[in-house]
């Protein structure tokens, strides 16, 4: 699977493991679980592999936030992503990760 960062926060708390600004700041243990989520998102063929993870919690979300995704890095944060299957790749699916969000805010 293919995976892109809508938001270059994303990008440099995956790979730095900070994201540069004090805006976006996470405890350790969260950014160290957001890059196993993400690898993990990396190393699977598709969005539905995802599912078998029982602790990843996968899951299309509803109401306001209709047409994303989302996986549970914690109890307390989600990655939230767009799918987007693209039509030139046979089963190539493209996870936007749209945001690491607290999900009681």
């Amino acid at each position: 699977m293919k995976v892109l960062f809508d938001k270059d926060y994303l990008r440099l708390l995956y790979e730095n493991g900070d994201s540069g600004d004090k805006k976006h700041r996470f405890q350790p243990q969260v950014v160290k679980k957001y890059i196993k989520v993400v690898d993990l998102m990396f190393e699977s063929p598709d969005v539905l592999s995802l599912s078998k993870y029982n602790s990843l919690r996968y899951e299309k979300l509803v109401g306001d936030k209709k047409g994303l995704s989302s996986v549970r890095v914690n109890e307390q944060y989600r990655v939230e992503f767009e799918e987007i299957i693209e039509e030139d790749e046979v089963i190539a699916t493209i996870c936007n990760i749209t945001d690491l969000s607290n999900h009681y805010q």
